[in-house]
């Protein structure tokens, strides 16, 4: 119903804030947006990208790596839109690029800005995302099943919130017929799917698990 997307967060030098990866012979390769020297003490929205990025690099890098892929054209039109997207901060341009990829995947989830919702102020971790929550009236909170370390069922429980995992199910598919290689770009989903797959996929590809369920067998 509602995600919320950090911007008044720290920004994290080793995460993948601006980095991603993509498939490049074969293989997992790493690509990222440079940013300007700043300190990494401040947040997201203090952050900018890098006097010198080379946005046609980036994009001859992604054309020569899925060139041969069977909808290149329709996904490298949507990056080209997002890379030449001019905006110098981190923040806006990461924002507009999911605002962006949203639209063409069919998802009309409301997205907000946490620094718009006041509540959470001067909180971090488990404190910040509870008092999101209850700003914004929400019953339930989902998170990436890779989180289930950071957040106490019971503390959802206490508040009045339930807490749920979202876990992927397998989603294998040919990429030049190579062995597959996963968790890849939603860039490479789209370079080797029909667009109505993966809408299907965003839909049905997934199990909510609970918080208490989730806590007991970890993250996968």
């Amino acid at each position: 119903d509602l995600f919320v997307v950090y911007d008044n967060v720290q920004y994290t030098k080793k995460g993948w804030i601006n980095r991603n990866r993509l498939l490049q012979n074969g293989r997992p390769a790493v690509f990222s947006l440079p940013l300007r020297h700043a300190s990494d003490a401040l947040d997201v929205r203090d952050r900018e990208l890098a006097a010198g990025f080379r946005r046609d690099k980036l994009l001859n890098k992604v054309a020569g790596a899925y060139g041969r892929a069977p909808f290149f054209a329709p996904t490298f039109a949507l990056f080209e839109e997002l890379v030449r997207f001019d905006d110098r901060s981190l923040f806006g341009f990461i924002e507009h690029s999911l605002r962006r990829t949203c639209a063409h995947l069919g998802i009309a989830t409301e997205v907000r800005r946490a620094s718009e919702v006041a509540a959470h102020r001067g909180l971090k971790g488990q404190d910040k995302v509870l008092a999101l929550c209850e700003a914004v009236g929400t019953a339930t909170y989902v998170n990436p099943i890779g989180g289930v370390a950071l957040y106490s069922p019971d503390a959802f429980a206490r508040r009045g919130i339930a807490l749920r995992f979202l876990r992927p199910l397998p989603f294998e598919y040919a990429q030049f017929g190579d062995p597959f290689v996963p968790w890849l770009s939603i860039l490479d989903v789209l370079m080797f799917n029909p667009l109505e797959t993966v809408r299907e996929r965003l839909s049905a590809g997934y199990e909510l698990v609970e918080g208490e369920a989730a806590a007991g067998a970890g993250p996968d």
